[in-house]
C-alpha cells in the first residue's frame, strides 16, 4: 500500500519491540554484565566486538562502527530497506502498518543517498584506525580533546585524510554513486571540468550529523590547526536542512 508510515506508529513499534529478541533470533548473544556481546554480523572478526544494551535498546560494534536500533539492525542484517524492515518488525509484533496519504518521507525518497552517507561514515571511521597518517588524527583527539579511542568509536568519529579523491575512489566507484555523493554534499564538481569531482572534506577530523533515529544525514569536519574554515559542515541537501537539525561540534 502506498503512503507514508506515520512517525507515531514507528515510535510505538520501537517501544513494543525488544531489540534483544530481534538480534537473538538472528545471531548468538552472550550475556556480559548488563549488556550482551556477540561476533559482529556485519564484518569478519574472531573476537566479539558487537555490544547490545537492552536498557537503551541500542547496539554498537566497536570493530566496524555499525550501530542503531531494531529497525537499523533488521535493515542491515536482512538486507532490507526501511519500509520492509518496519513491515517485518510489525508482523512479529502483531501490528498492522498504517499508511498516510501523501508523499513518502525523506528516508523513503532518498534511500540511496542515505546509503552513500552511511558508507562515507564507515570510510572515515576506518581511516582513523587504518590510514598511514592516522596518528595525526588520534593524537589530536587524545591530546588536544581528551577523547579515548572508545569514545571516538561510540560517536562514530573519523578522519578525512589529505588528498583530493580518497572518498571518491572508495565510495564513488560508479557514476550513480558519484551523483549521490554530489547530491549529499560529499563531493564538489570541478568548475573547469564538468562531471569531474573532488572530496569536500580533506585533512580533517570528521564527525557524523545524525537525525533523531540515528541515521547519518551530514558531516562536520574540524581542521587540525588554524586552517580556514576551522569548522566545515555539509551543505543543505534533500536529507539535511540546517534549520531543522542541531549541529554538534567537538
Amino acid at each position: 500500500m502506498a503512503g507514508r508510515i506515520p512517525d507515531q506508529f514507528i515510535d510505538e513499534l520501537l517501544a513494543r519491540t525488544d531489540l534483544t529478541d530481534v538480534v537473538a533470533s538472528r545471531i548468538s548473544l552472550k550475556k556480559t554484565g548488563q549488556n550482551y556481546s556477540a561476533l559482529c554480523p556485519f564484518h569478519n572478526e574472531k573476537s566479539p566486538s558487537f555490544s547490545l544494551n537492552p536498557n537503551k535498546q541500542f547496539y554498537y560494534c566497536f570493530g566496524c562502527g555499525a550501530g542503531g536500533n531494531a529497525i537499523s539492525f533488521v535493515m542491515e542484517h536482512d538486507h532490507l530497506d526501511f519500509v520492509d524492515a518496519i513491515e517485518v518488525l510489525a508482523k512479529d509484533a502483531g501490528m498492522e502498518v498504517p499508511r498516510e496519504q501523501g508523499a513518502p518521507d525523506r528516508y523513503e525518497q532518498n534511500a540511496e543517498l542515505l546509503k552513500r552517507l552511511s558508507e562515507s561514515s564507515q570510510f572515515y571511521q576506518q581511516q582513523l584506525t587504518q590510514h598511514p597518517d592516522k596518528k595525526k588524527a588520534t593524537d589530536y583527539l587524545s591530546k588536544e580533546r581528551g577523547l579515548s579511542g572508545q569514545i571516538a568509536k561510540v560517536f562514530g568519529l573519523g578522519y578525512a585524510p589529505a588528498g583530493w579523491d580518497n572518498l571518491l575512489k572508495k565510495v564513488g566507484t560508479r557514476a550513480e554513486s558519484q551523483e549521490q555523493l554530489l547530491l549529499g554534499g560529499m563531493l564538489i564538481e570541478k568548475k573547469d571540468q564538468p562531471g569531474h569531482y573532488y572530496d569536500r572534506f580533506r585533512d580533517r577530523i570528521i564527525f557524523p550529523i545524525r537525525d533523531s533515529r540515528g541515521r547519518v544525514i551530514a558531516f562536520g569536519g574540524r581542521a587540525f590547526g588554524d586552517e580556514k574554515p576551522k569548522y566545515l559542515n555539509s551543505p543543505e541537501t534533500p536529507v539535511f536542512q540546517k534549520s531543522q537539525e542541531a549541529l554538534r561540534t567537538i
